[in-house]
């Protein structure tokens, strides 16, 4: 994955297969924590942008249709 989207989209399946019973919920829990720490990452160069006052280019931030 590599875009935010892709990354909810990735989420929301684990949520399918978690309520399905595909996958223990421990696998589920470290899932999500990592998405936790993609996402953590992203906000803190969007923080240091915003301290720069500039406008920062974050793929992973970027929305599918933009290409």
């Amino acid at each position: 994955m590599n875009t935010a989207s892709e990354l909810r989209e990735e989420l929301a399946q684990v949520f399918a297969e978690l309520r399905a019973g595909q996958i223990k919920s421990s696998d589920a829990a470290e899932l999500a924590n990592l998405a936790g720490k993609m996402i953590a990452s992203a906000k803190v160069q969007v923080e240091y942008a915003a301290l720069r006052a500039v406008v920062p280019v974050i793929e992973f931030l970027k929305d599918d249709s933009e290409g």
